[in-house]
């Protein structure tokens, strides 16, 4: 075969060539890989209805949503989430709002409060740092050192109206624990 007078010959010389797609110790090309991969795991997504507070996820396979609770109340507001983790696992959580510490809260608390809160979500950001897209259900951070990194980057990098949103993010958050 030759394009334009140069051959498969003279490709080969300058180090072109066409190769086989290589297969691994256990006969299976890279595209078989990748779709049995794919054909194990799957992703649940929640759409968000009128009773809910929230519904989403995060970049780890995290899926939830969360709607008040019964009993809630607005000395005691309560809300439940359900979903699936990180694993696919399916889990429910009872979360009292009045109880979440922003300094020490996995990401399922954080949406609660930020709910909760009515914290505004300016074009199509979230509330939250960026950082929670890696959290597993089960991680608890410090959401306010996580706000300070964010602030300070967005500083750095001249985007002041970022860091603006990030600041006042932060704020409607610590206005929340000193109501406490």
């Amino acid at each position: 075969m030759s394009i334009n007078g140069v051959g498969a010959a003279g490709c080969q010389a300058a180090g072109y060539g066409v190769r086989r797609t290589q297969q691994n110790a256990a006969g299976k090309s890279f595209a078989e890989q990748v779709n049995n991969v794919a054909a194990k795991k799957s992703h649940i997504v929640y759409m968000k209805t009128d009773d809910m507070l929230y519904s989403g996820g995060n970049g780890t396979g995290l899926s939830f949503y969360i709607k008040y609770a019964e009993g809630s109340t607005q000395d005691d507001p309560t809300v439940i989430a359900k979903g699936v983790d990180e694993n696919g696992d399916e889990f429910e959580q009872t979360i009292h709002i009045n109880k979440i510490n922003p300094k020490f809260a996995t990401i399922v608390e954080m949406r609660a409060l930020e709910a909760y809160t009515g914290v505004e979500k300016k074009n199509g950001f979230s509330s939250l740092p960026m950082e929670t897209g890696s959290m597993g259900l089960n991680d608890r951070r410090d959401f306010m050192d996580m706000f300070r990194d964010v602030i300070s980057d967005m500083k750095l990098l001249s985007q002041k109206k970022t860091a603006a949103y990030y600041q006042y993010s932060m704020q409607v958050y610590w206005d929340f624990m000193n109501k406490k």
